[in-house]
């Protein structure tokens, strides 16, 4: 090697070093920002609690998936179907019925609240489109979408999806917390950490089916449920203001509804079996209307 490749990599080295150091210090400096912001605000330090709870549920499930042979294409479709129809539920019992309480407590006219939480919706479900057309990303059945998605590692794809599909669930959880209404906010944190259980198994045997190891399956299974916590740190901040509340709490019903819709209905019929898939979201559904009734 002569000297000036030597000086090129040694350049390359320290910048790749550096950058590494400014990534670990940011990183530092967010976790005691974190902590000092969930000492301060209890809604913050629950919705953070609750997400770690349906990270825990995800990994939880994820485990048999180790001594798992497979995954029946039924089973799958009922998991898929499970998690749907909790979901569903959860839009509309813990979401989009509080955002109509309290848009309509400060409507002047009776159509103004149903109209601000079909807007809200909407956007919400917007939003999870523009994700979606732009974040390259691989579905386990359906195949490939988004921009440029075939310049990124098959499995990374996967990861993507899966986070895409993490992000309203955290969001829910911690907009539901920085609504005040602790015990409806535990309830849906409940159920979504319910639904994550066969999700996490679903993930590590699908991952398990298109060739990857054991090992890789598990951790992946494991640690995709990590954006939730996350995710819900943020809609706990940033929903706290009251004129904001109702508005993300139809959003994150909106981006959760075009989940459901886009991908895990049609990802549970694709294999034929409907209903299988349709008695899984009637009992997801009927299981998180109960618990959000019971609970709240």
């Amino acid at each position: 090697m002569n000297t000036a490749s030597a000086s090129k990599l040694n350049k390359l080295t320290a910048r790749k070093l550096l950058g590494w150091c400014i990534l670990v210090l940011g990183a530092g400096y967010g976790v005691q920002q974190l902590v000092l912001l969930m000492q301060q605000q209890d809604h913050v330090r629950f919705a953070f609690y609750a997400g770690m709870v349906a990270a825990a549920a995800t990994a939880l499930g994820a485990i048999p998936a180790l001594f798992s042979r497979g995954l029946s294409s039924r089973l799958h479709a009922a998991m898929l179907g499970f998690g749907g129809g909790v979901m569903l539920a959860a839009s509309i019992f813990s979401l989009i019925v509080p955002a109509l309480a309290l848009f309509e407590s400060s409507a002047q006219v009776s159509w103004q609240g149903p109209l601000q939480v079909a807007a809200a919706i909407l956007l919400g479900a917007l939003l999870m489109l523009a994700l979606e057309r732009s974040v390259p990303h691989e579905h386990f059945i359906k195949g490939t979408e988004g921009h440029q998605a075939l310049a990124l590692k098959r499995s990374w794809l996967f990861v993507i999806a899966i986070i895409l599909h993490n992000i309203p669930e955290g969001l829910a959880i911690g907009v539901a917390y920085a609504s005040g209404d602790m015990v409806g906010a535990s309830a849906l944190a409940t159920g979504i950490s319910l639904q994550n259980v066969p999700e996490g198994f679903v993930v590590a045997m699908a991952l398990l089916a298109v060739g990857y190891s054991r090992l890789v399956a598990l951790s992946v299974g494991m640690l995709s449920g990590l954006v939730e916590p996350l995710m819900a740190v943020i809609g706990a901040i940033v929903m706290t203001n009251a004129l904001l509340l109702p508005w993300g709490l139809a959003m994150a019903a909106g981006a959760m509804l075009f989940v459901i819709s886009h991908e895990m209905i049609p990802e549970s019929h694709r294999q034929g079996h409907e209903m299988a898939a349709t008695n899984g979201l009637m009992l997801g559904f009927v299981l998180m209307l109960v618990l959000d009734t019971a609970l709240g």
